[in-house]
């Protein structure tokens, strides 16, 4: 199913940076009003003035189920058109072993990157279905598709992503409204200088800025490569969005060895 979203209004969250910026700069390029969301202030702030047309911005924190819900009715209320897409973007990092993991960074980490998008899904899906058109897009990751270790919070938040909006995606089968996941492999964003990673999972003794600094040297894609390539798959109808050339890689390798696909990887990290 075809959808047009470039010129209609969208809702972004996490819009303060990465793909969240990326995204609400490239469908204002293209002539929609557009709605950002962040708990970030300043770099929300930054996001809004960077874009040319009708925005509203507003300080979220995802996790608040009933704020998010104002928020939704704040959008209705300020939209002079119906809302067409709405992209639960927002999301954060974590990185341990079981054994040393830290319960309240995996709550942390939980109520952001699942909950935040349930909410947010529960928030705006009435809007769409009363008009019977419309898009929700949500943030899981190519750790939706395999679990990787060090990642176990991080994992589970993101194949819950996938299972919600898979499971969504079928109730709303014959109706104008759709639901798509996003598995961005390696983006060039802030996500491990924001993450909660207490001492290095390597074993290495980096600091915070060395690892993120590491992550930046293998992270394929750009947030701007990654707007592109979600707005363009959005549209052409696609259920399920790769973004980058790793994704299709995690994606082969779960499909082809979905138990053994890490030591498949292990051999290719040593090269």
């Amino acid at each position: 199913m075809v959808r047009k979203i470039a010129g209609r209004p969208a809702v972004i969250t996490g819009a303060a940076s990465g793909i969240g910026r990326s995204l609400a700069q490239r469908l204002s390029g293209h002539g929609s009003p557009v709605v950002i969301a962040d708990v970030n202030a300043e770099g929300l702030a930054e996001t809004a003035a960077s874009l040319r047309g009708p925005v509203l911005s507003r300080v979220l924190d995802v996790r608040d189920a009933e704020d998010v819900h104002r928020f939704a009715k704040e959008v209705q209320q300020w939209l002079d058109m119906p809302l067409a897409a709405v992209f639960n973007n927002a999301g954060v990092a974590t990185s341990t072993t079981v054994l040393n993991s830290v319960p309240d960074d995996d709550s942390w980490l939980f109520d952001i990157n699942y909950w935040g998008v349930v909410n947010g899904t529960r928030a705006f899906l009435p809007q769409l279905v009363e008009r019977n058109y419309g898009v929700i897009v949500n943030t899981s990751s190519v750790y939706g598709l395999v679990g990787m270790p060090k990642n176990s919070a991080y994992c589970a938040a993101k194949f819950a992503v996938r299972g919600f909006t898979d499971s969504l995606r079928q109730e709303l089968r014959g109706t104008g409204v759709s639901a798509v996941t996003v598995h961005p492999g390696g983006i060039k964003t802030n996500i491990i200088r924001n993450a909660r990673i207490h001492t290095d999972p390597d074993g290495q003794d980096r600091s915070l800025e060395q690892m993120a600094a590491d992550f930046d040297k293998i992270a394929l894609t750009t947030p701007d490569k990654a707007a592109e390539i979600i707005h363009r798959g959005v549209e052409r109808g696609k259920a399920r969005i790769l973004v980058g050339p790793d994704a299709y890689v995690f994606d082969a390798l779960a499909r082809i060895a979905p138990t053994s696909y890490y030591n498949v990887m292990a051999r290719l990290f040593d090269r």
